[in-house]
């Protein structure tokens, strides 16, 4: 722990400290020190289980070759471990330097066209550090969240959010996996690593953030902010009154703040005057109790609703309609009283107003299935409710009915009858919207226990959808390199012929039997590999022995050729599935035809090169196959490129976005980008379950964004996007259509 300031040292950091303030620097010192402290020690205890851990894989491995890959990772990191620590320390300590920032993310670099199994390295890291940084920035999300602030505070106010932040579980992470750069060892070593590090120093992020947030609490820095776990959607800017909407406020001057401009905005549509009194002789505006009551009867009665999805008429319908709520409720107040009110009190008939059209974005919103919004707009009461009882509803991004109405929202989002056939996630939600509807009277910690309990049934839905994801992506990724491999061996053989007319046998050799040679190194050994070079070197070989013997010389050459071409035949075309009989026939057919043309045969035997090649129906004519597709490459590589506006769109799509296709003829279909090739850059496209659905190459995709029959849908908040468009509608003149 670090040292105790003494209360000399404590000073009113409720504000933020100028940037270069010295107070400022000597906090972010001390908290450099306790960061770099516990980081050291939860690294150690890490390192500490690496040589067991390892050992017990080598026991386990598949062969003496895995096996030796672990001994030696094990020889490796004894060797390079204190290199390792002091990397990542270092980077850690410059994070939190003056002005702190997060480390820029590396990217595993494209194989356009070739293999590269250093780009299948890295991608494999990549995904180990992306999904350990998204699953403890989801576990650490309040203490982070809290961390963040302070640390903006004594850092000149800087805003720091999961994206920046130096401690944040990503930027930790990616600080490892650079530091990882020291270790020389096969990618299962490193990938064990990295499962460690999640386990002992990831694991021990829940006992550094609360002692760094304790720590600038003693020293005076906000230590009355209320912790609440930040949604971690991006934030969404806009200027004036929808920023200060949009951001929502994060203590409760802010929230007050953002209350007073919706207000102010309700009262320049209506044209009254914020403080103006009700008319003498009007009935007294109902109280925030008596809106209650008659809003429980009339929840009561939705709640009582027999049909599951409910259709938009009677009560529903005017649920959908501010005023006809109002009216309603109007009416509910004067059954309860007995006569019915006039008027309500401003604030509460902008808290009815500002929910009534909360509601009617989510109706109009297409993002949402409309299955989805008939669900969530039986909320409109319950929520109405809530908002009556706190009003930071709408002003604080970490309210628990907002939070909850969101993550309602983002899993409706990506919800199909096809990707739903068990109706998992339909009564999941349908379920939270019978529990707020039958349950809730004015006991606002209902939502946060939902919060809690969709949160974990959205991890499960992760964790499965991840593993089906994952082999998607594996067998696309088996699936590429197979046809690159093909189209790779296609364009060596015909590069190599030319224009020449080679013999029957010759070419059938090449285009089929070797060809697919070609293929089985390239997928084994690498493009690179001594293997493939020598196979490469027979294909010029067995083509120079198709050239005129006119002298000495040239027979001489020819002589010294079929011995290599033999032996080289036996080995390549055994490896291929040739049987011994089918080789030796061949073999046979192209010793007559070297004789006959070295004047050893009479011209006859050439007679034995006629009927059918000697080669199984099994290998497949790969270089006649993958013919028209090496064509369509040449020409489209000469052809300029097409001039696609949506193109800029697509390339900054990442993993994770949802959107919509819509193909003619077929049901629509919502599917989530889950991988983007290294190899051909094309976009593999999931369902909720993990599924594919789709997948394009980039220019595809920007075409179908530009017909119509795609399209991406919003990444922001569900709450944040309607307050956008509430602010922008009370902004304009009054009788402007809504948008």
């Amino acid at each position: 722990m670090a040292e105790a300031y003494e209360p000399s040292k404590v000073v009113n950091l409720h504000q933020r400290l100028e940037p270069g303030h010295p107070r400022g620097g000597e906090l972010l010192q001390a908290v450099r020190d306790m960061a770099t402290r516990r980081l050291q020690q939860l690294l150690g205890q890490m390192f500490e289980h690496v040589d067991d851990a390892l050992f017990d894989l080598a026991e386990k491995a598949e062969n003496n070759a895995a096996q030796m890959h672990y001994f030696d990772g094990m020889r490796e990191v004894r060797r390079r471990r204190l290199a390792i620590e002091r990397s990542y320390l270092s980077q850690v300590t410059r994070m939190l330097g003056p002005m702190p920032v997060a480390p820029r993310a590396t990217t595993a670099p494209s194989a356009s066209g070739e293999l590269s199994l250093v780009a299948d390295d890295e991608l494999e890291e990549s995904l180990a550090v992306t999904s350990m940084a998204s699953k403890n920035e989801a576990r650490l999300a309040q203490e982070l969240h809290a961390l963040n602030q302070r640390l903006g505070v004594i850092c000149g106010g800087i805003k720091l959010d999961e994206s920046n932040s130096p401690l944040a579980p990503a930027a930790l992470a990616e600080a490892f996996r650079q530091a990882m750069g020291e270790l020389e060892a096969d990618v299962r070593v490193k990938l064990l690593i990295y499962k460690l590090f999640d386990r002992y120093v990831m694991a021990g992020l829940d006992a550094l953030y609360p002692e760094i947030n304790a720590e600038l609490m003693r020293a005076g820095v906000l230590p009355q902010f209320r912790q609440g776990a930040r949604h971690a959607a991006p934030e969404h800017a806009a200027a004036g009154a929808a920023s200060a909407v949009a951001a929502g406020g994060q203590d409760a001057g802010a929230a007050e703040d953002v209350l007073e401009t919706l207000s102010q905005l309700f009262n320049a549509r209506r044209g009254r005057a914020p403080t103006a009194p009700p008319p003498a002789a009007a009935a007294p505006a109902p109280s925030v109790h008596e809106l209650l009551g008659a809003l429980s009867v009339l929840q009561s009665q939705l709640a009582d609703h027999a049909s599951p999805v409910p259709a938009s008429t009677g009560a529903q319908q005017s649920a959908a309609d501010a005023a006809a709520l109002k009216s309603l409720l109007m009416s509910q107040l004067g059954a309860l009283r007995g006569a019915r009110p006039s008027a309500m009190a401003g604030m509460d008939e902008d808290t009815i107003d500002l929910v009534g059209m909360l509601f009617e974005f989510i109706l109009a919103d297409d993002t949402l299935p409309p299955t989805m919004q008939a669900l969530l707009a039986r909320l409109q009461i319950p929520y109405l409710k809530a908002a009556l009882l706190d009003r930071r509803l709408f002003a604080q991004r970490q309210h628990p009915a907002r939070r909850l109405l969101d993550m309602l929202a983002e899993l409706a989002k990506g919800w199909s009858p096809e990707a739903d056939r068990d109706h998992r996630v339909f009564d999941r939600v349908k379920s939270v919207v019978e529990r707020l509807l039958h349950d809730f009277d004015d006991d606002l910690g209902l939502f946060e226990r939902l919060c809690g309990e969709l949160a974990a049934f959205q991890e499960t839905l992760r964790r499965r959808a991840e593993l089906a994801e994952q082999r998607v992506a594996e067998a696309t990724h088996g699936r590429e390199r197979l046809e690159l491999a093909r189209r790779r061996a296609a364009r060596e053989i015909l590069d190599r012929i030319g224009g020449r007319a080679l013999p029957p046998l010759v070419h059938g050799v090449l285009a089929r039997a070797w060809a697919n040679y070609l293929v089985l190194t390239l997928l084994r050994q690498g493009e690179d590999s001594l293997e493939f070079s020598e196979a490469l070197r027979f294909v010029d070989e067995f083509i120079a022995s198709t050239l005129p013997v006119r002298d000495a010389e040239s027979r001489q050459t020819l002589r010294q050729l079929m011995p290599r071409i033999e032996r080289s035949l036996r080995r390549g075309l055994a490896s291929v599935a040739f049987q011994e009989s089918d080789i030796e026939r061949l073999l046979a057919q192209l010793t007559g035809y070297y004789r006959e043309r070295l004047g050893e045969a009479p011209a006859q035997a050439a007679s034995s090169m006629e009927g059918p090649l000697p080669i199984p129906d099994s290998i497949q004519p790969i270089v006649e196959q993958e013919a028209p597709a090496l064509q369509a490459e040449r020409e489209a590589a000469t052809a300029p490129p097409p001039e696609i506006p949506q193109l800029e769109q697509v390339y900054a799509l990442k993993p994770g976005t949802w959107l919509e296709f819509c193909p003619t003829g077929a049901p629509a279909e919502r599917a989530k980008l889950s991988w983007i090739s290294p190899m051909s850059g094309r976009y593999l496209f999931v369902n909720r379950r993990g599924l594919k659905v789709a997948d394009y190459a980039p220019h595809e995709l920007a075409a179908a964004l530009a017909a119509g029959s795609a399209r991406v849908l919003p990444a922001e908040p569900l709450f944040d996007r309607a307050l956008d468009a509430i602010v922008d509608r009370l902004s304009q003149p009054p009788g402007t259509p809504a948008a």
